[in-house]
């Protein structure tokens, strides 16, 4: 697929990540919106997973795709507060993405 292609679609994806997380969270910013693999540039995928990476005492969400790319991610939170946000993402039927997150970093 061509860059800007790619680029247009995956903008397109990381967009609704971000609002969905946004109503979680208050706050979230766009990370990927492409990834490259064999085949050239695609954009990042279509799926709605809900991940973590907790450091020290906060902890910051995210939403990736089934690769692990990391479209929309929120500030850090305070451990129990981001327990708390995550808890309820995955009570709404976001399912939990358990492997590595490949974020902005």
């Amino acid at each position: 697929m061509q860059y800007h292609k790619a680029a247009f679609l995956g903008q397109e994806r990381a967009k609704k990540a971000q609002m969905k997380l946004f109503d979680y969270a208050g706050f979230a910013m766009l990370t990927y919106t492409i990834k490259q693999s064999d085949k050239g540039f695609e954009p990042v995928g279509e799926e709605m997973l809900a991940g973590k990476i907790a450091r020290g005492d906060e902890a910051m969400l995210f939403i990736c795709d089934k690769d692990g790319y990391a479209k929309a991610q929120s500030k850090p939170l305070p451990k129990q507060k981001s327990e708390e946000i995550y808890r309820k993402m995955i009570t709404d039927g976001i399912q939990e993405f358990l492997g590595m997150i490949k974020t902005v970093s």
